[in-house]
Protein backbone atom coordinates (compact mmCIF):
# COMPACT_ATOMS: atom_id res chain seq x y z
CA UNK A 1 0.00 0.00 0.00
CA UNK A 2 3.02 2.28 -0.12
CA UNK A 3 2.63 5.22 2.25
CA UNK A 4 -1.03 4.48 2.95
CA UNK A 5 -2.06 2.94 6.23
CA UNK A 6 -3.64 -0.49 5.82
CA UNK A 7 -6.89 -0.86 7.76
CA UNK A 8 -8.65 -4.01 8.93
CA UNK A 9 -12.31 -3.12 8.70
CA UNK A 10 -15.40 -4.87 10.01
CA UNK A 11 -18.59 -3.71 8.28
CA UNK A 12 -21.67 -4.44 10.40
CA UNK A 13 -25.32 -4.18 9.43
CA UNK A 14 -28.53 -6.19 9.54
CA UNK A 15 -29.04 -5.18 5.92
CA UNK A 16 -26.91 -7.14 3.47
CA UNK A 17 -27.21 -9.63 0.60
CA UNK A 18 -29.17 -11.66 -0.28
CA UNK A 19 -31.52 -8.86 0.80
CA UNK A 20 -31.51 -6.04 -1.77
CA UNK A 21 -31.67 -2.32 -1.05
CA UNK A 22 -29.72 0.92 -0.83
CA UNK A 23 -27.81 0.05 2.37
CA UNK A 24 -27.00 -3.44 1.07
CA UNK A 25 -25.57 -2.01 -2.17
CA UNK A 26 -23.59 0.63 -0.29
CA UNK A 27 -21.93 -1.87 2.05
CA UNK A 28 -21.12 -4.25 -0.80
CA UNK A 29 -19.62 -1.77 -3.26
CA UNK A 30 -17.73 0.16 -0.57
CA UNK A 31 -16.25 -3.10 0.73
CA UNK A 32 -15.16 -4.17 -2.75
CA UNK A 33 -13.42 -0.85 -3.42
CA UNK A 34 -11.69 -0.89 -0.03
CA UNK A 35 -10.40 -4.38 -0.83
CA UNK A 36 -9.03 -3.02 -4.11
CA UNK A 37 -7.24 -0.28 -2.18
CA UNK A 38 -5.41 -2.95 -0.16
CA UNK A 39 -7.44 -2.97 3.05
CA UNK A 40 -8.84 -6.05 4.73
CA UNK A 41 -12.65 -6.04 4.92
CA UNK A 42 -15.08 -8.48 6.52
CA UNK A 43 -18.85 -8.05 6.69
CA UNK A 44 -20.94 -9.16 9.68
CA UNK A 45 -24.68 -9.61 9.28
CA UNK A 46 -27.39 -11.93 10.59
CA UNK A 47 -28.39 -15.27 9.07
CA UNK A 48 -30.77 -15.24 6.12
CA UNK A 49 -32.84 -18.42 6.04
CA UNK A 50 -30.39 -21.32 5.77
CA UNK A 51 -27.51 -18.98 4.94
CA UNK A 52 -25.41 -19.12 8.10
CA UNK A 53 -21.70 -19.26 8.81
CA UNK A 54 -18.88 -17.83 6.68
CA UNK A 55 -19.29 -17.14 2.96
CA UNK A 56 -16.97 -15.59 0.38
CA UNK A 57 -18.24 -13.21 -2.26
CA UNK A 58 -16.66 -11.68 -5.36
CA UNK A 59 -13.12 -10.40 -4.82
CA UNK A 60 -12.62 -12.41 -1.65
CA UNK A 61 -15.07 -10.40 0.45
CA UNK A 62 -15.61 -12.46 3.61
CA UNK A 63 -19.09 -12.40 5.14
CA UNK A 64 -20.04 -13.70 8.59
CA UNK A 65 -23.71 -14.68 8.64
CA UNK A 66 -24.00 -15.05 12.38
CA UNK A 67 -26.69 -17.51 13.60
CA UNK A 68 -29.13 -14.83 14.71
CA UNK A 69 -32.53 -14.58 13.04
CA UNK A 70 -34.23 -11.26 12.16
CA UNK A 71 -36.94 -10.13 14.54
CA UNK A 72 -38.70 -7.22 12.80
CA UNK A 73 -38.17 -5.59 9.40
CA UNK A 74 -34.89 -7.53 8.86
CA UNK A 75 -33.44 -6.28 12.18
CA UNK A 76 -32.32 -8.66 14.93
CA UNK A 77 -33.84 -8.72 18.40
CA UNK A 78 -32.11 -6.25 20.79
CA UNK A 79 -30.25 -8.29 23.41
CA UNK A 80 -27.81 -5.60 24.66
CA UNK A 81 -25.09 -8.05 25.71
CA UNK A 82 -26.02 -11.23 23.83
CA UNK A 83 -23.88 -10.35 20.80
CA UNK A 84 -20.71 -9.57 22.77
CA UNK A 85 -19.11 -13.07 22.72
CA UNK A 86 -19.38 -13.58 18.96
CA UNK A 87 -18.48 -9.96 18.11
CA UNK A 88 -15.39 -10.22 20.36
CA UNK A 89 -14.33 -13.48 18.70
CA UNK A 90 -14.59 -12.02 15.19
CA UNK A 91 -12.70 -8.88 16.21
CA UNK A 92 -9.81 -10.94 17.59
CA UNK A 93 -9.76 -13.59 14.84
CA UNK A 94 -9.67 -11.01 12.05
CA UNK A 95 -7.39 -8.56 13.95
CA UNK A 96 -9.83 -5.73 13.26
CA UNK A 97 -8.75 -2.09 13.73
CA UNK A 98 -11.92 -0.25 12.58
CA UNK A 99 -15.55 -1.20 13.20
CA UNK A 100 -17.96 0.45 10.75
CA UNK A 101 -21.68 0.20 11.52
CA UNK A 102 -24.40 1.05 9.00
CA UNK A 103 -27.97 2.30 9.40
CA UNK A 104 -29.89 3.60 12.41
CA UNK A 105 -32.48 0.82 12.22
CA UNK A 106 -29.88 -1.97 12.37
CA UNK A 107 -29.89 -3.49 15.85
CA UNK A 108 -26.79 -5.53 15.01
CA UNK A 109 -24.93 -2.34 14.12
CA UNK A 110 -25.76 -0.76 17.48
CA UNK A 111 -24.67 -3.94 19.30
CA UNK A 112 -21.35 -4.06 17.47
CA UNK A 113 -20.51 -0.40 18.07
CA UNK A 114 -21.38 -0.64 21.77
CA UNK A 115 -19.35 -3.81 22.33
CA UNK A 116 -16.40 -2.71 20.19
CA UNK A 117 -15.82 0.65 21.80
CA UNK A 118 -15.94 -0.82 25.31
CA UNK A 119 -13.07 -3.08 24.16
CA UNK A 120 -11.09 -0.08 22.92
CA UNK A 121 -11.73 -0.31 19.17
CA UNK A 122 -12.27 2.76 16.99
CA UNK A 123 -15.80 2.88 15.62
CA UNK A 124 -17.38 4.68 12.65
CA UNK A 125 -21.09 4.95 11.95
CA UNK A 126 -22.87 5.71 8.64
CA UNK A 127 -26.45 6.98 8.76
CA UNK A 128 -28.37 6.23 5.56
CA UNK A 129 -31.79 7.65 6.38
CA UNK A 130 -33.75 10.56 7.81
CA UNK A 131 -35.89 10.27 10.91
CA UNK A 132 -38.54 12.46 12.55
CA UNK A 133 -38.79 13.94 16.03
CA UNK A 134 -42.43 13.81 17.06
CA UNK A 135 -43.86 10.27 16.88
CA UNK A 136 -43.15 7.62 19.50
CA UNK A 137 -41.04 5.43 17.20
CA UNK A 138 -38.81 8.33 16.16
CA UNK A 139 -38.32 9.49 19.75
CA UNK A 140 -37.26 5.97 20.75
CA UNK A 141 -34.83 5.54 17.84
CA UNK A 142 -33.35 9.01 18.39
CA UNK A 143 -32.55 8.14 21.99
CA UNK A 144 -30.94 4.86 20.90
CA UNK A 145 -28.91 6.77 18.30
CA UNK A 146 -27.83 9.27 20.96
CA UNK A 147 -26.59 6.36 23.08
CA UNK A 148 -24.71 4.74 20.20
CA UNK A 149 -23.06 7.94 18.96
CA UNK A 150 -22.25 9.38 22.39
CA UNK A 151 -18.57 8.48 22.00
CA UNK A 152 -18.32 7.26 18.41
CA UNK A 153 -14.96 8.04 16.80
CA UNK A 154 -16.38 9.51 13.55
CA UNK A 155 -19.70 9.47 11.69
CA UNK A 156 -20.67 9.63 8.01
CA UNK A 157 -23.88 10.82 6.39
CA UNK A 158 -24.90 10.46 2.74
CA UNK A 159 -26.09 14.07 2.26
CA UNK A 160 -25.88 17.45 3.97
CA UNK A 161 -29.56 17.21 4.86
CA UNK A 162 -28.87 13.82 6.45
CA UNK A 163 -25.98 15.35 8.41
CA UNK A 164 -28.22 18.07 9.86
CA UNK A 165 -30.82 15.47 10.77
CA UNK A 166 -28.29 13.16 12.44
CA UNK A 167 -26.63 15.96 14.43
CA UNK A 168 -30.00 17.18 15.70
CA UNK A 169 -31.20 13.67 16.61
CA UNK A 170 -28.03 12.43 18.30
CA UNK A 171 -26.45 15.56 19.77
CA UNK A 172 -23.20 14.57 18.08
CA UNK A 173 -20.74 17.37 17.34
CA UNK A 174 -20.95 18.44 13.68
CA UNK A 175 -17.13 18.36 13.51
CA UNK A 176 -17.25 14.57 13.83
CA UNK A 177 -19.71 14.08 10.96
CA UNK A 178 -18.54 13.80 7.33
CA UNK A 179 -20.72 13.90 4.22
CA UNK A 180 -19.87 11.17 1.69
CA UNK A 181 -22.62 10.53 -0.89
CA UNK A 182 -23.60 7.21 -2.36
CA UNK A 183 -22.52 6.21 -5.86
CA UNK A 184 -23.69 4.07 -8.76
CA UNK A 185 -22.19 1.20 -10.73
CA UNK A 186 -22.11 2.87 -14.15
CA UNK A 187 -20.82 -0.34 -15.74
CA UNK A 188 -24.02 -2.08 -14.72
CA UNK A 189 -26.44 0.78 -15.47
CA UNK A 190 -25.87 1.79 -19.09
CA UNK A 191 -28.28 3.34 -21.61
CA UNK A 192 -29.92 1.13 -24.22
CA UNK A 193 -28.06 0.70 -27.53
CA UNK A 194 -31.22 1.90 -29.26
CA UNK A 195 -33.31 4.45 -27.30
CA UNK A 196 -37.03 3.61 -26.94
CA UNK A 197 -39.42 5.06 -29.48
CA UNK A 198 -40.68 8.59 -28.89
CA UNK A 199 -44.13 7.75 -30.26
CA UNK A 200 -45.21 7.47 -26.62
CA UNK A 201 -43.68 8.66 -23.36
CA UNK A 202 -42.93 5.83 -20.93
CA UNK A 203 -42.62 6.80 -17.26
CA UNK A 204 -40.89 4.27 -15.01
CA UNK A 205 -41.48 3.89 -11.28
CA UNK A 206 -39.34 1.41 -9.33
CA UNK A 207 -39.89 1.60 -5.59
CA UNK A 208 -41.21 -0.17 -2.57
CA UNK A 209 -44.95 0.52 -2.61
CA UNK A 210 -45.25 1.92 0.89
CA UNK A 211 -46.47 5.23 2.33
CA UNK A 212 -42.97 6.64 2.88
CA UNK A 213 -42.15 6.13 -0.82
CA UNK A 214 -45.20 8.14 -1.88
CA UNK A 215 -47.41 5.34 -3.18
CA UNK A 216 -50.52 7.28 -2.12
CA UNK A 217 -49.25 10.26 -4.11
CA UNK A 218 -48.94 8.09 -7.23
CA UNK A 219 -52.59 7.05 -6.88
CA UNK A 220 -53.62 10.70 -7.38
CA UNK A 221 -50.96 11.73 -9.91
CA UNK A 222 -51.24 8.91 -12.48
CA UNK A 223 -54.98 9.26 -13.42
CA UNK A 224 -54.68 13.03 -13.82
CA UNK A 225 -51.57 12.77 -15.98
CA UNK A 226 -53.16 10.07 -18.15
CA UNK A 227 -56.16 12.37 -18.67
CA UNK A 228 -53.96 15.32 -19.69
CA UNK A 229 -51.40 13.38 -21.76
CA UNK A 230 -52.92 10.61 -23.90
CA UNK A 231 -49.48 9.43 -25.13
CA UNK A 232 -48.14 8.65 -21.64
CA UNK A 233 -47.74 5.09 -20.35
CA UNK A 234 -46.52 3.92 -16.90
CA UNK A 235 -44.36 0.95 -15.88
CA UNK A 236 -44.44 0.35 -12.12
CA UNK A 237 -41.98 -2.04 -10.52
CA UNK A 238 -42.02 -2.90 -6.84
CA UNK A 239 -44.18 -4.49 -4.19
CA UNK A 240 -45.59 -3.54 -0.83
CA UNK A 241 -48.78 -2.98 1.17
CA UNK A 242 -49.84 -0.04 -1.04
CA UNK A 243 -49.80 -2.09 -4.24
CA UNK A 244 -53.50 -2.87 -3.85
CA UNK A 245 -54.30 0.88 -3.97
CA UNK A 246 -52.52 1.24 -7.30
CA UNK A 247 -54.30 -1.80 -8.72
CA UNK A 248 -57.66 -0.44 -7.54
CA UNK A 249 -56.85 2.92 -9.16
CA UNK A 250 -55.98 1.19 -12.43
CA UNK A 251 -59.29 -0.70 -12.39
CA UNK A 252 -61.37 2.32 -11.35
CA UNK A 253 -60.05 4.54 -14.16
CA UNK A 254 -59.82 1.70 -16.75
CA UNK A 255 -56.10 2.26 -17.30
CA UNK A 256 -55.08 -1.39 -17.72
CA UNK A 257 -53.57 -0.65 -21.14
CA UNK A 258 -51.55 2.32 -19.85
CA UNK A 259 -50.24 1.05 -16.49
CA UNK A 260 -48.08 -2.07 -16.35
CA UNK A 261 -47.57 -3.53 -12.85
CA UNK A 262 -44.41 -5.67 -12.69
CA UNK A 263 -44.35 -6.55 -9.00
CA UNK A 264 -41.02 -7.03 -7.26
CA UNK A 265 -38.06 -6.50 -9.60
CA UNK A 266 -34.71 -8.23 -8.83
CA UNK A 267 -31.81 -5.77 -8.79
CA UNK A 268 -30.16 -7.58 -11.69
CA UNK A 269 -33.21 -6.78 -13.83
CA UNK A 270 -33.64 -3.12 -12.83
CA UNK A 271 -31.63 -1.84 -15.80
CA UNK A 272 -33.76 -3.73 -18.32
CA UNK A 273 -36.84 -2.02 -16.87
CA UNK A 274 -35.24 1.44 -16.76
CA UNK A 275 -34.01 1.44 -20.36
CA UNK A 276 -37.57 0.77 -21.60
CA UNK A 277 -38.62 4.24 -20.41
CA UNK A 278 -37.91 7.94 -20.94
CA UNK A 279 -38.67 9.44 -17.52
CA UNK A 280 -38.01 8.08 -14.02
CA UNK A 281 -40.53 9.15 -11.37
CA UNK A 282 -39.61 9.26 -7.68
CA UNK A 283 -42.47 10.19 -5.33
CA UNK A 284 -40.77 9.65 -1.95
CA UNK A 285 -42.00 11.68 1.01
CA UNK A 286 -38.65 11.42 2.80
CA UNK A 287 -35.25 10.48 1.44
CA UNK A 288 -31.71 11.01 2.72
CA UNK A 289 -30.18 10.09 -0.65
CA UNK A 290 -31.96 8.22 -3.42
CA UNK A 291 -29.69 5.69 -5.18
CA UNK A 292 -32.55 4.82 -7.54
CA UNK A 293 -32.24 8.31 -9.05
CA UNK A 294 -28.54 7.70 -9.77
CA UNK A 295 -29.31 4.37 -11.43
CA UNK A 296 -31.99 5.94 -13.62
CA UNK A 297 -29.77 8.88 -14.62
CA UNK A 298 -26.91 6.49 -15.42
CA UNK A 299 -29.31 4.70 -17.81
CA UNK A 300 -30.06 8.04 -19.47
CA UNK A 301 -33.52 8.75 -18.03
CA UNK A 302 -34.67 12.24 -17.11
CA UNK A 303 -35.80 12.24 -13.47
CA UNK A 304 -38.86 13.81 -11.88
CA UNK A 305 -38.76 13.75 -8.09
CA UNK A 306 -40.31 15.24 -5.00
CA UNK A 307 -38.24 17.99 -3.39
CA UNK A 308 -37.64 16.21 -0.06
CA UNK A 309 -34.64 15.46 2.15
CA UNK A 310 -31.32 15.16 0.35
CA UNK A 311 -32.82 14.65 -3.15
CA UNK A 312 -32.07 18.25 -4.33
CA UNK A 313 -28.37 17.54 -3.70
CA UNK A 314 -28.21 14.45 -5.94
CA UNK A 315 -28.33 15.68 -9.57
CA UNK A 316 -27.69 18.92 -11.49
CA UNK A 317 -30.76 20.99 -12.40
CA UNK A 318 -30.70 19.99 -16.07
CA UNK A 319 -30.95 16.28 -15.18
CA UNK A 320 -33.86 16.42 -12.75
CA UNK A 321 -37.19 18.23 -12.36
CA UNK A 322 -38.19 18.78 -8.73
CA UNK A 323 -41.71 19.17 -7.41
CA UNK A 324 -43.42 19.65 -4.10
CA UNK A 325 -44.95 16.44 -2.73
CA UNK A 326 -48.49 17.21 -3.85
CA UNK A 327 -50.41 15.90 -6.89
CA UNK A 328 -50.81 19.25 -8.69
CA UNK A 329 -47.12 20.13 -8.59
CA UNK A 330 -46.08 16.59 -9.51
CA UNK A 331 -48.27 16.62 -12.62
CA UNK A 332 -46.85 20.03 -13.61
CA UNK A 333 -43.28 18.75 -13.15
CA UNK A 334 -43.91 15.66 -15.30
CA UNK A 335 -45.40 17.81 -18.07
CA UNK A 336 -42.29 20.01 -17.93
CA UNK A 337 -40.07 16.91 -18.16
CA UNK A 338 -41.97 15.69 -21.24
CA UNK A 339 -41.21 19.01 -22.96
CA UNK A 340 -37.51 18.65 -22.04
CA UNK A 341 -37.19 15.11 -23.44
CA UNK A 342 -36.04 16.04 -26.99
CA UNK A 343 -32.98 17.76 -25.49
CA UNK A 344 -31.91 14.72 -23.46
CA UNK A 345 -29.03 12.59 -24.77
CA UNK A 346 -28.89 9.34 -22.73
CA UNK A 347 -25.21 8.68 -23.52
CA UNK A 348 -24.15 12.20 -22.52
CA UNK A 349 -26.08 11.82 -19.26
CA UNK A 350 -24.40 8.46 -18.61
CA UNK A 351 -20.94 9.94 -19.17
CA UNK A 352 -21.69 12.76 -16.75
CA UNK A 353 -22.78 10.26 -14.11
CA UNK A 354 -19.46 8.42 -14.50
CA UNK A 355 -17.68 11.66 -13.60
CA UNK A 356 -20.04 12.72 -10.81
CA UNK A 357 -20.43 9.47 -8.88
CA UNK A 358 -18.13 6.47 -8.54
CA UNK A 359 -17.40 4.06 -5.73
CA UNK A 360 -13.63 4.60 -5.97
CA UNK A 361 -14.09 8.18 -4.80
CA UNK A 362 -16.41 7.07 -1.99
CA UNK A 363 -13.81 4.52 -0.81
CA UNK A 364 -10.95 7.04 -0.85
CA UNK A 365 -12.96 9.56 1.14
CA UNK A 366 -13.95 6.85 3.60
CA UNK A 367 -10.24 6.01 4.01
CA UNK A 368 -9.70 9.55 5.29
CA UNK A 369 -12.45 9.10 7.88
CA UNK A 370 -10.84 5.84 9.06
CA UNK A 371 -7.46 7.50 9.43
CA UNK A 372 -8.99 10.31 11.48
CA UNK A 373 -10.84 7.79 13.66
CA UNK A 374 -7.58 5.99 14.47
CA UNK A 375 -6.07 9.29 15.63
CA UNK A 376 -8.82 9.80 18.22
CA UNK A 377 -7.50 9.40 21.78
CA UNK A 378 -8.22 6.19 23.65
CA UNK A 379 -10.94 6.46 26.31
CA UNK A 380 -11.19 4.50 29.53
CA UNK A 381 -14.42 3.36 31.16
CA UNK A 382 -14.88 6.53 33.21
CA UNK A 383 -14.68 8.69 30.09
CA UNK A 384 -17.26 6.46 28.38
CA UNK A 385 -19.57 6.76 31.40
CA UNK A 386 -19.26 10.54 31.61
CA UNK A 387 -20.31 10.90 27.97
CA UNK A 388 -23.34 8.64 28.40
CA UNK A 389 -24.41 10.22 31.67
CA UNK A 390 -25.18 13.42 29.75
CA UNK A 391 -27.70 11.63 27.50
CA UNK A 392 -30.60 12.34 29.88
CA UNK A 393 -31.69 12.33 33.51
CA UNK A 394 -32.92 8.73 33.41
CA UNK A 395 -31.65 7.50 30.06
CA UNK A 396 -28.10 8.56 30.93
CA UNK A 397 -28.08 6.39 34.05
CA UNK A 398 -29.57 3.46 32.14
CA UNK A 399 -26.94 3.80 29.40
CA UNK A 400 -24.17 3.85 32.02
CA UNK A 401 -25.56 0.65 33.56
CA UNK A 402 -25.48 -1.04 30.14
CA UNK A 403 -21.88 0.10 29.61
CA UNK A 404 -20.81 -1.24 33.03
CA UNK A 405 -22.48 -4.62 32.39
CA UNK A 406 -20.82 -4.81 28.97
CA UNK A 407 -17.44 -4.00 30.54
CA UNK A 408 -17.87 -6.69 33.19
CA UNK A 409 -18.97 -9.32 30.66
CA UNK A 410 -15.99 -8.48 28.46
CA UNK A 411 -13.56 -9.09 31.33
CA UNK A 412 -15.40 -12.29 32.27
CA UNK A 413 -14.92 -13.50 28.70
CA UNK A 414 -11.24 -12.57 28.87
CA UNK A 415 -10.89 -14.84 31.89
CA UNK A 416 -12.94 -17.66 30.42
CA UNK A 417 -11.38 -17.52 26.93
CA UNK A 418 -8.28 -15.30 26.81
CA UNK A 419 -7.61 -13.51 23.54
CA UNK A 420 -4.34 -15.43 23.14
CA UNK A 421 -6.32 -18.68 22.95
CA UNK A 422 -8.43 -17.51 19.99
CA UNK A 423 -6.95 -18.59 16.68
CA UNK A 424 -6.09 -15.71 14.35
CA UNK A 425 -7.28 -16.07 10.75
CA UNK A 426 -4.47 -15.82 8.16
CA UNK A 427 -4.92 -13.15 5.52
CA UNK A 428 -5.87 -14.49 2.09
CA UNK A 429 -5.02 -12.37 -0.94
CA UNK A 430 -7.34 -12.67 -3.94
CA UNK A 431 -5.76 -11.45 -7.16
CA UNK A 432 -8.57 -9.86 -9.13
CA UNK A 433 -8.85 -7.14 -11.71
CA UNK A 434 -11.98 -5.41 -10.52
CA UNK A 435 -11.12 -1.72 -10.82
CA UNK A 436 -12.48 -1.78 -14.36
CA UNK A 437 -15.77 -3.21 -13.08
CA UNK A 438 -16.73 -0.49 -10.61
CA UNK A 439 -15.31 -2.43 -7.68
CA UNK A 440 -17.01 -5.72 -8.43
CA UNK A 441 -20.33 -7.05 -9.59
CA UNK A 442 -22.88 -8.95 -7.61
CA UNK A 443 -22.73 -12.61 -8.49
CA UNK A 444 -25.71 -14.14 -6.75
CA UNK A 445 -24.70 -17.66 -7.78
CA UNK A 446 -21.58 -17.33 -5.61
CA UNK A 447 -23.35 -16.21 -2.47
Amino acid sequence: MGDHQRHRIMMVSDFFYPNVGGVENHVYYLSQCLLELGHKVVVVTHAYGNRSGVRYMTGGLKVYYIPWKPFFNQSTFPTLLGMLPIIRTILIRERITIVHGHQTFSTLSHHALLNSRIMGYKVVFTDHSLNGFSDAGSIHMNKVLQFTLADVSQAICVSHTSKENTVLRSGLSADKVFVIPNAVDTEMFKPAFEPPSRSEVVIVVISRLVYRKGADLLVEVIPELCRLCPNVRFIIGGDGPKRVLLEEMREHHSLQDRIEMLGAVPHTEVRSVLISGHIFLNSSLTEAFCIAILEAASCGLLTVSTRVGGVPEVLPDDMIVLAEPNPTDMVRAIQKAIIMLPKIDPQVMHNRMKELYNWHDVARRTEIVYSRALKCPHQDLLEHLSRHLSCGAWAGKLFCLVMILSFLLWHLLELWQPADNIEVVPDVIFHTNMMDRSCGKKENDRL
